[in-house]
């Protein structure tokens, strides 16, 4: 019998990425929220980020992202934070993914009373992706304009920046907030040989659908400290129409023009086995691909 139980996916970004005290309180919010499962945890002091993929019931995503979020605000001075990633709040941005017997309706729906509640928290709530009002703001880019430095001034004064819910001047230590409902989105960064950002950023800016890249990526170059080489950092919102083995190879390309290889590659978060698969596909000319068994890798974190 197949399970009917409705399972929504949600990955919840924190600007802290250096003090694994505060991360693992506000992890602890969510893992204490019956009806939800962490699927992975990961946070660096290069990006100064924490992103939390986590799984469970709707009520109970909408629910554990509301604690971990109330916790962030209690623990997180944005006033204070400093990192390579976009940012414009301590709770940065809460997706909601259907993940099984869910639409793409009821994550909007979650994404809603998700930016009401904490709203009435004082913190200006944007919307982007399937939920955002204002089609500039689909893209969590044009959201972001400024980061939180710029846009905690333009807020009170920009009409174009008030927030789809909530006070038009940031919360004192937490900033702002974006969340939405999403399809899911792959970050697969690639290490260059080389200790020159610029290069990095110069191959991130030829990738990136905006730079005149691929059509569903966005990518940034940084540093990493401590390490003999630089990072494209990239989001993959859509590894169908864009597969994976498209920006590993343009990656390459852009690089060779400068004589830096690639040196590795790096997953945040769970990689849906589609994802790999058709990259696998490509790279082993598979002619029947067929036989490839098609699950997604999250599944197993569903039994709880």
């Amino acid at each position: 019998m197949t399970n009917q139980r409705k399972i929504v996916e949600s990955v919840p970004n924190y600007s802290e990425g250096t003090d694994s005290k505060v991360i693992d309180q506000i992890v602890g919010e969510i893992k204490n929220t019956p009806e939800t499962n962490i699927v992975d945890v990961q946070y660096d002091s290069d990006y100064n980020r924490a992103v939390i993929t986590f799984v469970g019931t709707p009520k109970a995503v909408l629910n554990a992202n509301i604690a971990a979020s109330k916790k962030a605000l209690e623990l997180i001075d944005m006033t204070k934070h400093k990192g390579q990633h976009p940012r414009i709040g301590a709770t940065d941005v809460v997706p909601f993914v259907p993940a099984q017997n869910v639409t793409m309706e009821e994550c909007i729906d979650l994404s809603l009373k998700f930016a009401e509640l904490l709203s009435d928290l004082g913190v200006p709530v944007y919307l982007y992706e399937e939920s955002a009002r204002i089609s500039a703001r689909k893209d969590i880019d044009n959201i972001r304009v400024g980061e939180y430095e710029g846009l905690k001034e333009s807020i009170r004064i920009n009409p174009n920046h008030k927030p789809d819910f909530g006070p038009s001047t940031f919360h004192p230590t937490g900033g702002a907030t974006i969340t939405g409902a999403r399809l899911p989105l792959v970050s697969f960064n690639i290490n260059l040989g080389t200790t020159n950002v610029k290069i990095a950023k110069k191959v991130a800016k030829r990738i990136h659908l905006r730079g005149g890249g691929l059509i569903n990526v966005k990518a940034m170059g940084t540093i990493l400290e401590g390490r003999d080489c630089v990072q494209v950092g990239i989001s993959n919102i859509n590894f169908m129409k864009t597969p994976l083995y498209r920006q590993m190879e343009l990656v390459r390309i852009e690089a060779a023009r400068y004589g830096v290889p690639i040196m590795g590659t790096e997953l945040i978060g769970p990689l849906p086995l589609d994802a790999a698969l058709n990259s696998l596909e490509y790279y082993l000319q598979l002619e029947s691909p067929k036989k490839l068994e098609k699950k997604h890798l999250l599944e197993s974190y569903f039994d709880f």
